[in-house]
């Protein structure tokens, strides 16, 4: 696992190397404006089930996904007018919602019929969103059920068997706590993680 710790300086030069990385269907670790998050191309099967390999995650339990904009969102998920007016205050930031999915586009880790999504805020994964233009896989960087990881010595710790991600993106500590995920496949909507 190669790691890379990231400032103001290289900042540029590291989200090159994500991209890159991400291109060639790599996993990485890296900071959110959450926890740490396991990261991935959503359109590559191969690399979607290593994700569920090295966070030993159910493949039956579907994985949300991180998108550069509202506009990428709707071409995912069915978006009415109401729904993309409570959108535009959540997003960016720590919200993750389940929306209806449109079937049209090859996403894998999800669900068939419904999809968890989310805009970061976080200036490394928005700017990393823009340069790939299609949709991450992003799940807390831990083993399934385990408590979220906040610092790159958990991940080293954590993630240190066969099963590994490929790139480790050192943002520092990180002191929050996983996203809310509110559920906007029902009216009302309902909060399914606070």
């Amino acid at each position: 696992m190669e790691i890379l710790k990231i400032n103001p300086r290289n900042y540029k030069k590291i989200v090159k190397i994500a991209e890159k990385s991400i291109k060639e269907g790599k996993v990485l670790i890296c900071p959110t404006d959450t926890v740490y998050g396991l990261i991935a191309n959503a359109t590559n099967k191969k690399t979607v089930k290593k994700i569920f390999q090295i966070k030993k995650r159910s493949f039956k339990k579907p994985i949300p996904l991180f998108v550069k904009d509202i506009k990428m969102a709707k071409r995912i998920a069915k978006i009415d007018k109401n729904q993309g007016e409570l959108l535009k205050k959540y997003w960016p930031g720590k919200i993750t919602v389940r929306l209806n999915r449109k079937g049209n586009k090859k996403l894998y880790g999800v669900d068939k019929k419904t999809i968890a999504l989310r805009i970061p805020k976080y200036k490394f994964l928005k700017i990393l969103l823009e340069k790939l233009n299609f949709p991450l896989v992003q799940t807390s960087a831990n083993i399934s059920r385990k408590p979220p990881i906040i610092n790159i010595k958990e991940a080293l710790e954590t993630f240190n068997k066969k099963n590994k991600p490929d790139l480790i993106i050192d943002g520092g500590v990180l002191k929050n706590k996983r996203s809310k995920i509110i559920d906007l496949t029902v009216n009302p909507p309902k909060i399914l993680r606070q």
